[in-house]
């Protein structure tokens, strides 16, 4: 079964639209992959018109919403459900320059159930960028001289990727290299968050570490976790919890071959509470007290969370 007709098989069990099993052209109205929801916080800013900050946030819901940003179709209720939180910290009239932060969040439906379980979210303390009322963004991945719609782009790649890499072991790693050629053609835009090395947690960093052959056991794991665990759990609740707890050392693999990688201390930020949920009172203690070791060395910061894992 590829890629989509595993994501055909979930949604249809939750009454939605599939995705078509094949890459074509499609009409304008069926081709977008993201459902995004963009939100705006402006209250560090004052003695400013709303008229810029409506605009930013529509112009960037249309940006991203009605722009095709790969060669695949998705009907409209198949679309990745996904939120652009931007907190704005500083406005300049003078040269139209904000500073400020972005948070990303993406979910996918499990199969059989009401429930959603996020796949991505991070929070990026780099969002600077200029922005003039009427300005209409454009992207252009072979020249990129915007760092608002770089930003932009680059999320929806990678969002778009790592949701892939749920329904097929790899499946992202084209558009996720997508992402990379965002991060690498923004190298001279001036903006912080795309050098490389600048920190482990940067644009350049979180995307270099997913596409570094030393991770491709996390790679490897949001397949395992999400289509051979969540989405089978209704279906044999301790075979599905099995593949998750191998797919928890999947993450000890990646963590072991490449630890200074903020990859799966976020894997685990993101996946706290489903963790907490999965195992606190389930399965053997002996499976329990192997995830609890496994997700307690990578982020010790969710110490009280992980205890619970262990009643």
């Amino acid at each position: 079964m590829n890629m989509h007709d595993v994501r055909r098989h979930i949604a249809s069990s939750l009454k939605i639209m599939a995705l078509t099993a094949c890459f074509h052209i499609a009409a304008p109205t069926a081709a977008q992959e993201l459902n995004a929801k963009v939100t705006i916080n402006r209250s560090q800013i004052s003695n400013t018109t709303e008229a810029v900050f409506e605009a930013l946030q529509n112009s960037l819901t249309a940006f991203i919403n009605e722009r095709q940003w790969t060669g695949m179709t998705y009907e409209e209720k198949e679309r990745i459900n996904c939120t652009f939180s931007i907190t704005l910290k500083t406005y300049s009239e003078t040269d139209n320059s904000f500073t400020g932060s972005i948070q990303v969040q993406s979910t996918r439906p499990v199969y059989d159930s009401n429930y959603s379980t996020t796949v991505f979210n991070f929070q990026d303390e780099n969002f600077n960028f200029t922005f003039q009322q009427f300005d209409q963004l454009e992207f252009r991945p072979e020249q990129v001289d915007n760092n608002l719609t770089a930003v932009i782009a680059y999320y929806a790649y990678l969002i778009i990727g790592l949701d892939m890499d749920t329904m097929a072991p790899l499946g992202g790693s084209d558009i996720l290299q997508m992402a990379m050629d965002v991060a690498n053609n923004s190298q001279n835009l001036g903006y912080a968050g795309w050098k490389a090395f600048e920190n482990d947690r940067n644009r350049f960093a979180i995307i270099n570490d997913y596409l570094d052959g030393a991770m491709e056991p996390l790679r490897q794991l949001e397949y395992k976790y999400h289509r051979l665990g969540l989405d089978r759990m209704t279906e044999n609740t301790d075979t599905a919890r099995m593949a998750i707890t191998e797919s928890m050392e999947m993450l000890k693999q990646a963590r072991d071959q490449k630890s200074m990688s903020a990859l799966p201390v976020i894997f685990t930020d993101i996946k706290r509470d489903e963790l907490v949920s999965i195992y606190s009172g389930k399965g053997t203690a002996e499976e329990r007290e192997k995830v609890y070791n496994i997700v307690f060395a990578i982020n010790a910061s969710q110490s009280n969370y992980w205890e619970k894992l262990r009643k």
